[in-house]
């Protein structure tokens, strides 16, 4: 593969701007069965929380026209074991390892970053998204002023490169990606999940034990993107975009729209290896176009 895919994100040398996203590859070792993780330019971790977690009861994924809604509920073992058990294996790997760290607390998120100083990781994806069962379960990443409070702590005791997470569900996008962004963050990954809703006409309830889930997939891409762009206007530090990327096309559109790099998700479920179809797609146009480096293309638009 030539250099035209390099990419710098906050000091660190990706091999190209694919990543896979948190939740959608395991810790590498699933998705390295199917193809040659090596070839990606990073992947996010399974979501970690402090102590493992069982994850939701009741149905966790349903279909919906153009994505998916899922309530898995963070399952995962804890990242004491995912330090001592899972993280050497990936650490081998020629790719940037970025650790997804979520909280219930913000005594868990401090915890888990401090345990995470000893693991040899590239970057702290640290998710925003997650409840706060201290605050009545309002979400961490809804309000500017209480994503900032968690930025602001966990930058005081994390040694690694942190890229704060964002959630669609936030009351301003920009304002929370600049709360995050005064407070130490290295860089920006958006976005999460969107609330979302099923019904069983049948049994005249939700599908959901929880009621509502996370919907991902197509057809939260143009919101997306158009949060990609928002964001990557108004911040100074660089931005990984995400959220209903299928194609080179759709990664190439968030590329313009501002994202240093992108992440794919829900798309590996349609087809495990379609990161690499999207990375030969990148590769052929920038070819096709007499591009040098396709950091000539980010932020055009």
């Amino acid at each position: 593969m030539s250099k035209r895919l390099e990419t710098v994100f906050a000091g660190v040398t990706f091999k190209n701007p694919v990543v896979l996203a948190s939740g959608t590859g395991g810790f590498g070792k699933e998705m390295n069965e199917y193809f040659d993780i090596e070839k990606l330019g990073g992947l996010s971790s399974k979501g970690l929380t402090l102590n493992a977690r069982g994850g939701n009861d009741g149905i966790r994924i349903w279909e919906t026209p153009s994505g998916i809604m899922n309530s898995v509920g963070l399952e995962n073992p804890g990242v004491r074991h995912f330090v001592e058990h899972e993280s050497q294996w990936l650490n081998e790997k020629n790719l940037v390892h970025l650790v997804n760290l979520g909280g219930h607390s913000m005594e868990d998120y401090i915890e888990g970053a401090e345990l995470l100083n000893d693991c040899d990781v590239d970057m702290v994806e640290l998710n925003i998204s997650c409840p706060n069962v201290k605050a009545g379960g309002m979400n961490f990443g809804v309000k500017a002023e209480t994503a900032a409070e968690v930025v602001r702590k966990v930058r005081e005791v994390c040694r690694h490169k942190m890229v704060v997470k964002l959630s669609p569900n936030a009351e301003n996008i920009t304002e929370l990606a600049l709360a995050c962004e005064a407070e130490g963050a290295d860089g920006l990954s958006l976005t999460n999940t969107y609330l979302a809703m099923a019904i069983d006409i049948n049994k005249r309830k939700p599908v959901f034990d929880n009621v509502y889930a996370g919907l991902s997939g197509p057809a939260i891409k143009p919101i997306s993107l158009r949060m990609v762009h928002q964001v990557a206007h108004a911040v100074k530090i660089p931005v990984m975009g995400l959220g209903g990327i299928t194609t080179w096309q759709d990664a190439l559109e968030f590329i313009m729209a501002g994202a240093a790099v992108i992440q794919v998700g829900t798309a590996s479920f349609m087809k495990p290896s379609i990161a690499m179809d999207i990375i030969d797609g990148l590769e052929k146009y920038l070819e096709e176009q007499n591009i040098g480096n396709i950091s000539e293309l980010r932020g055009i638009v």
